[in-house]
């Protein structure tokens, strides 16, 4: 019983701990991911009819890859953890689709935003326009791009509100699952 390991209720929040560090270095990572494929997609020379159903499919992808999360988090042994995870993999999926498609946009029907966007302008302006901050400097002109960035601005409230929701009742589930507590996954009250 000398190795600190070994003491009764110490393992569990040394195994916490390793699972928060993991959780939170593999939404990076992840993160960091997608961002490097979208700098690395060849996004240009497409048609705008292509465009479409790229987006079509790249919104059922962040459906499938939120409700396959949602299970994940359902049975994970660290639901909230997982669910962190899950959301900073979503919401990636769901930005920079819509960054490509700005980018997209621009580059099939020019003069389509105020001005020539490049993979980081796109990706600034799906930002601004998710955050709601919209700086202005770089707006939407064209009908097209008006009722994209309008898609956009709809399917951010449904992530943010009702995944949010489904996240919070999955983590739920889990945790009824395991038969613990919402306090027994972080106290909200330090242990004494």
């Amino acid at each position: 019983m000398d190795d600190p390991a070994e003491v009764p209720g110490r393992r569990r929040p040394e195994r916490r701990r390793r699972a928060a560090v993991t959780a939170l270095v593999r939404a990076v990572l992840i993160a960091a991911g997608l961002v490097t494929v979208y700098y690395v997609l060849p996004l240009d020379g497409r048609g705008t009819n292509g465009d479409s159903v790229l987006l079509a499919c790249g919104l059922l992808l962040v459906v499938v890859v939120f409700w396959w999360e949602v299970r994940a988090i359902v049975t994970s042994p660290y639901p909230r953890l997982k669910a962190v995870e899950a959301l900073a993999t979503t919401l990636a999926l769901f930005l920079l689709l819509f960054a490509g498609a700005y980018f997209l946009l621009e580059h099939t029907t020019p003069g389509s935003f105020s001005e020539p966007l490049t993979k980081t302008d796109s990706l600034y302006f799906t930002l601004t326009t998710f955050t709601t901050v919209g700086y202005g400097d770089i707006t939407a002109r064209s009908q097209t791009g008006r009722v994209l960035t309008m898609i956009q601005m709809a399917g951010g409230l449904l992530l943010v509100g009702v995944a949010a929701r489904v996240l919070a009742g999955a983590v739920q589930a889990g945790l009824r699952r395991q038969g613990r507590e919402p306090s027994d996954d972080f106290p909200s009250r330090p242990e004494r």
